[in-house]
């Protein structure tokens, strides 16, 4: 009896290290498998990237102008910021094909706003398909490949933006930090309007010719974002950490 006793204590122990094991197991593989997901769902539907976990995302959006957006990259290369992702309306891209190529061969990385730049809580949901792969096919013809991220144009959007970006296979990245340098605030402003951010912050900032004083404040958030973080595009934030997800009506 006790024989039988010793025995089956060994078998049930060996049995619980092996559960133990394959449980861990599916676990790492699991977290690998989701932290490299292009659109983060969840049981109520796809959510839209905010944040993430390693490294400061400096995000631009540009919709119109020919004035700002070079001058901006220019000054990113010169503070030797390698990493930033910007975000182009469609229609934009294919008029300025050159300010593209030199985003693209300064190393920055290139999401979508749609075509337009309307507002797609506003329009249906075809409507919005359609937009967005519009600005899908103007990338295509201008070399720009690969592209997976979508910014709403107006920074507005609802559950059909995050449905039809899931059935493209296009991950919706709303910010975490707002620059407010659209206003004009003033230089003095915009810098003090970064200032609390820290690893895993994405900022939005804009190159179309609307914002005056980007380019003036650009050092300075620069300098300020060095001493907190390492400068990094959404893409590799999105998959070399854990990102933070949220429904915007």
């Amino acid at each position: 009896m006790n024989f039988f006793m010793i025995l089956s204590g060994k078998r049930l122990k060996n049995f619980l290290f092996i559960a133990l094991l394959s449980l861990f197991t599916a676990l790492f593989f699991y977290s690998q498998t989701t932290s490299q997901v292009a659109v983060f769902s969840t049981n109520e539907g796809p959510k839209a990237i905010y944040k993430g976990e390693k490294g400061i995302a400096l995000t631009f959006n540009i919709g119109w102008g020919d004035q700002k957006a070079e001058p901006i990259i220019d000054t990113l290369v010169k503070h030797n910021v390698k990493s930033a992702t910007f975000f182009l309306s469609g229609s934009w891209a294919e008029r300025h094909p050159d300010i593209v190529d030199k985003i693209i061969k300064s190393g920055y990385e290139i999401g979508s706003l749609g075509y337009a730049y309307e507002d797609y809580t506003d329009l249906e949901t075809e409507k919005i398909r359609k937009d967005i792969v519009k600005a899908q096919e103007v990338f295509k013809k201008l070399n720009v490949k690969n592209i997976k991220l979508l910014r709403a144009p107006t920074g507005h959007f609802d559950k059909k933006t995050l449905k039809v970006a899931e059935q493209l296979n296009l991950t919706v990245v709303h910010w975490s930090i707002n620059s407010e340098d659209w206003t004009n605030p003033g230089v003095h402003q915009i810098v003090k309007n970064i200032e609390k951010a820290k690893n895993g912050d994405i900022i939005l900032m804009h190159a179309s010719d609307a914002a005056n004083q980007t380019e003036k404040a650009l050092p300075s958030v620069i300098e300020s974002l060095h001493k907190r973080g390492t400068f990094t595009n959404v893409s590799d934030m999105i998959a070399n950490g854990k990102v933070k997800t949220t429904l915007i009506n």
